[in-house]
């Protein structure tokens, strides 16, 4: 089957344009020009406004990291009965920053440069879901009978959670298998590290700066929180299982605040971060880690001032496929390489379709490195072949 180059060129160009930072309209404009380009390809479209209160009132609600007013699904279905497979990709995309930082071209205008996309979005992910759109229009333009339906899930808030596909889920759209188009940089991940939002407020004595010794900064102690985390993060990663290798579930900090006037010392500093969660592992489980070591932390001024731990934002679980499932080998198979099999240390929207009892990979055109990054960037030749291994991976489960 032909995948046509140019009308991935057109749809990536049209997504790009759309600003569809999480939370905001963008994410409603990008779920609509979804659900049209859907109905274009002649598949069932089910567009609904998802109904926020009732899914943030779900005991398993993931959580959110921005604020969100509306939020809209999208799927859309190439016949009768439960889809042999699903081919998911998000919409939402992180803020892009200075756009002076980005090299000759605005991050919301597709530029092309010697084989390779740039722009907001085109590695995380939406390289990927013009590559899902591209299949299913290769696949209906060649008039293949179906025996089995597939389904294309487009979906808001990924990167702040997941309440796109778990609205999706709890509509009752499912499916057999699901392959996720996220970037893998030609590697296959059935499995997912998950993920914690945590926010730190660690106290400290506040005096005139000109009278250091007589209080206490609270970023010398700090300092020795974030050593804390530090001893935590090495002792989990000591020995992780197969198929996650270095440091699959790290603890960053993102973001750090302290202070409120030059000379002056901080009483306060508020550090937001992520802490990575272990497959088997409950988010009480893990935070309890994270809490001890903090509370731990070797401080003299932390014995009667204890830092203060809270989880805002998203919680991402850790999910994984056996890699002895026969669907990573149908996705083998449709690449027409043998890949290899990995874990990735970043949460994603696998751990909520694994939890529904849907076996779930990630392929994708792009790598992560540069997701999320100033000159975003997936290689043309990327998305195409990721396109043609869609394709027939929707003939192999389907016909």
């Amino acid at each position: 089957m032909d995948i046509d180059v140019d009308l991935i060129r057109r749809d990536l160009a049209q997504l790009v344009s759309i600003d569809s930072v999480g939370g905001s309209e963008g994410e409603v404009m990008a779920q609509r020009w979804s659900a049209a380009t859907l109905q274009g390809l002649r598949l069932d479209v089910d567009l609904w406004r998802i109904d926020l209160d009732e899914m943030r009132a779900d005991p398993d609600y993931p959580g959110e990291e921005v604020e969100r007013e509306e939020a809209w699904g999208c799927v859309g279905v190439s016949g009768e009965g439960t889809p042999a497979l699903v081919l998911n990709g998000h919409l939402d995309v992180v803020p892009s920053g200075d756009p002076e930082s980005w090299t000759g071209a605005d991050p919301w205008h597709l530029h092309e440069d010697d084989g390779v996309w740039f722009g907001r979005g085109v590695c995380d992910m939406k390289g990927g879901v013009v590559a899902i759109i591209a299949a299913a229009r290769a696949v209906a333009d060649a008039g293949v009978e179906l025996v089995r339906p597939f389904a294309v899930h487009t979906v808001i808030g990924e990167e702040d959670g997941g309440v796109g596909t778990f609205a999706t889920l709890r509509r009752g759209h499912t499916g057999d298998a699901c392959l996720i188009a996220e970037p893998t940089a030609h590697q296959v991940v059935a499995a997912n590290a998950g993920s914690l939002t945590f926010r730190v407020e660690v106290p400290g004595h506040s005096t005139h700066g000109s009278m250091r010794p007589t209080g206490t900064s609270a970023i010398d102690v700090f300092e020795a929180v974030h050593r804390a985390m530090r001893e935590l993060e090495a002792r989990r990663n000591t020995a992780p299982p197969e198929p996650f290798t270095g440091v699959p579930w790290p603890i960053s900090v993102g973001i750090l605040r302290a202070g409120e006037w030059a000379s002056t010392v901080p009483d306060l500093v508020v550090a937001e971060g992520r802490h990575g969660v272990m497959p088997g592992e409950s988010f009480t489980e893990a935070k309890a880690a994270f809490e001890q070591a903090v509370r731990h932390a070797d401080h003299l001024f932390l014995r009667e001032n204890p830092a203060v731990v809270t989880w805002p934002g998203g919680h991402f679980a850790a999910g994984a496929l056996p890699g002895s499932h026969p669907f990573i080998g149908e996705v083998s198979d449709a690449l027409g390489t043998s890949p290899e099999v990995v874990g990735a240390p970043y949460g994603s929207d696998l751990r909520l379709y694994q939890a529904a009892g849907i076996p779930t990979v990630q392929y994708g055109p792009g790598d992560i490195q540069h997701a999320h990054a100033v000159d975003e960037q997936v290689s043309i030749h990327d998305v195409v072949t990721a396109a043609e291994a869609y394709a027939r991976l929707i003939l192999t489960r389907c016909t």
